[in-house]
């Protein structure tokens, strides 16, 4: 018994050590930076999403990929999921380049509340999703903001 205690307390200190590979203390935030229009058909838009991972840790994160939705106005727009890696440097940021879908529903949807909102110079949007790490359990995140509209649709 007296050979297997260190044994045993080399393992659980192991074990210790790995429960906290890539879980943040702080979870990190992303945010909606630029969204571009890829491909517009009939029944379904793709947009390409460029999304701000902020990383408010001293110790850098490794994603390797990520699900999320995106409301617009309080609806829901667009969806998608990205198995694309980026490495976001301690106490850094990164862009992570997405697609994402929406289909016509949504689109006349967004273009009729823009139509009853004219004048307004801003939009609001809801970003949820999980980021899936390298190592650990995937990271929710949930990120409400507001973009400016192009002037042609303020009018």
């Amino acid at each position: 018994m007296k050979r297997l205690r260190p044994l045993l307390l080399a393992c659980a200190l192991a074990l210790a050590g790995c429960a906290g590979l890539g879980v943040p203390r702080n979870p990190p935030e992303v945010t909606l930076a630029n969204v571009d229009v890829l491909e517009v058909g009939l029944l379904e838009q793709r947009l390409g999403l460029h999304l701000r991972v902020l990383n408010p840790n001293d110790t850098s994160l490794r994603i390797n990929g990520l699900s999320y939705t995106l409301e617009v106005n309080g609806r829901p727009f667009a969806k998608g999921v990205s198995d694309k890696a980026v490495s976001v440097p301690r106490f850094g940021e990164a862009i992570l380049e997405v697609p994402a879908t929406t289909n016509i529903g949504g689109l006349l949807r967004q273009l009729d509340e823009w139509r009853k909102g004219r004048g307004r110079e801003t939009m609001d949007y809801r970003l949820t999703g999980t980021l899936y790490p390298a190592f650990g359990p995937g990271i929710p995140f949930d990120h409400s903001g507001q973009v400016p509209l192009p002037a042609e649709l303020r009018r």
